[in-house]
C-alpha cells in the first residue's frame, strides 16, 4: 500500500493525542516546601541493621558497586536472624524514635511560637493602619 499508514502508526497517534497528565504531576504542583529544619524521621530497626551490614558486607565484597546485590544480601541476613539477634538493632532504632519525638515536640513549640508571633504582628499592624488612616481620632493641624 502507497501512501497508507500501518496500524502501529495509526496507534502510536491516537495513543499520543489521549494522553492524560500522571498522577505525580498533580501532586507536585499542590504540594507545600518542605521545611529543611524538621526533623528526620528515624531509621527502622531494618535500617540500622542496613548500617552495620553494608560496611561488613563491602569489607568481604571490595569489588561489589551494585546497591541491589548488598540490599538483597541485607534482606536475606535480616530475615534469618532470630530475635535475641536482632534485639540490639530493635533496641537502637527505639533509642532513635524517642530523640526523634523529643524533637518533634521542640520542632512543633517552636513553629506554634513562630505562627503566634506571626498572627500577634499581623493584628498590631492593623490596628495601625487604622489610626493612620484616621478613622478612630482626630488630629489637629494648627
Amino acid at each position: 500500500m502507497k501512501g497508507g499508514k500501518s496500524k502501529s502508526d495509526a496507534k502510536s497517534g491516537r495513543l499520543a493525542v489521549n494522553k492524560k497528565p500522571t498522577a505525580k504531576a498533580g501532586k507536585k504542583a499542590g504540594k507545600a516546601a518542605k521545611d529543611p529544619n524538621k526533623p528526620k524521621r528515624p531509621a527502622s530497626a531494618f535500617f540500622v541493621f542496613m548500617e552495620e551490614f553494608r560496611v561488613q558486607y563491602k569489607k568481604e565484597h571490595p569489588k561489589n558497586n551494585s546497591v541491589a546485590v548488598v540490599g538483597k544480601a541485607g534482606g536475606d541476613k535480616w530475615k534469618s536472624l532470630s530475635g535475641d539477634e536482632k534485639a540490639p538493632y530493635i533496641a537502637e532504632a527505639e533509642k532513635r524514635n524517642a530523640e526523634y519525638e523529643k524533637n518533634m515536640e521542640a520542632y512543633n513549640k517552636r513553629q506554634s511560637e513562630i505562627e503566634d508571633a506571626e498572627s500577634e504582628k499581623s493584628v498590631s499592624e492593623v490596628s495601625d493602619e487604622e489610626d493612620e488612616d484616621g478613622s478612630g481620632e482626630e488630629e489637629d493641624d494648627d
